[in-house]
C-alpha cells in the first residue's frame, strides 16, 4: 500500500474515532472550535445574526388606549408673575416682527375655577404679525403643571386673535405617554384662555382633574379659595 492510500485510511480512523465520543466534539466546541452552520445562507456567505442583537418588534399602536379624554383648563394671568416679559429681538423695535420671543408663565385652574392645578411655563416665537386682525401669530412651546399628578407638554400655533390648535406632545406623571391635541380658546389676550385638552394614549384621568366646566368668557374668575390655595381647593404639591 503506496503512502497516500496510509494517509486516507489513517483519516478516515481519526474521524470514525472522534464521531463516536461526543465527549471529545464537545471538547472541541470549548476549545473554540466553533461549529459550521449548514444553512444555504451561511455557504453562500450571509450574514448570520445573532438572536442576542435581533431588534425588538415595535410595540403596536392598537395596544395604546386610544379613548379620548377630554381635560378642561383655565389659565388666568393674575398680573402677579411679571409675565409675558416681551422680548423685541427683530430688527423692527417699533412694532411686533418675525423673531420677538415671548417667555410666559401663569396660573393653572380647572374648568369650573375651583382649584388651582399649576401654572404654564414656556416661550412663544412671533412668526408673523398681522395689524388687520389686531393681533399675532406665535410658536408656542410650553408646559402645564398638575401638581403631583405631572405634566404636559404642548407645541403649535398660537393665534392671538382666535382659537387654535396644539399638538399635545408628550407628558409625565399619570399623563406619560399622552398624545393628542389642545383646543385654545382666546377669551382676553393675554389676561384669560381655555383649553380643551383631548388626550389619547393614557389610561383614565383621575377624578380629581375631571369636572364640568364653567363656559369661558370676559368675566370668569376663580373662586377665592382656589386663588388662595386653600388645601382643599389645590392640587397636592401645585407648582406655584
Amino acid at each position: 500500500m503506496d503512502a497516500a492510500a496510509l494517509r486516507g485510511v489513517a483519516t478516515r480512523s481519526t474521524v470514525s474515532s472522534v464521531t463516536k465520543q461526543p465527549g471529545l466534539l464537545r471538547g472541541a466546541s470549548a476549545a473554540g472550535f466553533a461549529k459550521v452552520p449548514s444553512s444555504s445562507k451561511a455557504r453562500g456567505g450571509g450574514a448570520v445574526r445573532a438572536s442576542l442583537f435581533s431588534p425588538k418588534p415595535a410595540a403596536s399602536k392598537e395596544a395604546r388606549p386610544s379613548k379620548v379624554q377630554e381635560l378642561y383648563v383655565y389659565e388666568i394671568n393674575e398680573r402677579d408673575r411679571e409675565s409675558p416679559a416681551y422680548l423685541r429681538l427683530s430688527a423692527k423695535q417699533t412694532e411686533n416682527a418675525l423673531g420677538d420671543l415671548v417667555p410666559f408663565t401663569n396660573k393653572l385652574y380647572n374648568g369650573s375655577l375651583d382649584k388651582r392645578l399649576g401654572i404654564t411655563a414656556g416661550i412663544c416665537l412671533l412668526i408673523q404679525h398681522v395689524p388687520e386682525r389686531n393681533g399675532d401669530r406665535y410658536e408656542a412651546i410650553y408646559s402645564c403643571y398638575f401638581g403631583d399628578y405631572g405634566h404636559l407638554t404642548v407645541q403649535g400655533p398660537y393665534l392671538t386673535y382666535e382659537e387654535s390648535y396644539l399638538a399635545v406632545t408628550g407628558g409625565s406623571g399619570v399623563f406619560e405617554g399622552a398624545y393628542g391635541q389642545v383646543k385654545l380658546h382666546q377669551i382676553v389676550f393675554p389676561f384669560k384662555i381655555f383649553y380643551t385638552f383631548y388626550l389619547k394614549g393614557i389610561p383614565d384621568l383621575p377624578k380629581d382633574l375631571l369636572c364640568t366646566p364653567v363656559p369661558p368668557s370676559p368675566t370668569v374668575e376663580p373662586t377665592p379659595a382656589a386663588k388662595a390655595a386653600e388645601p382643599h381647593a389645590c392640587l397636592n404639591n401645585f407648582t406655584n
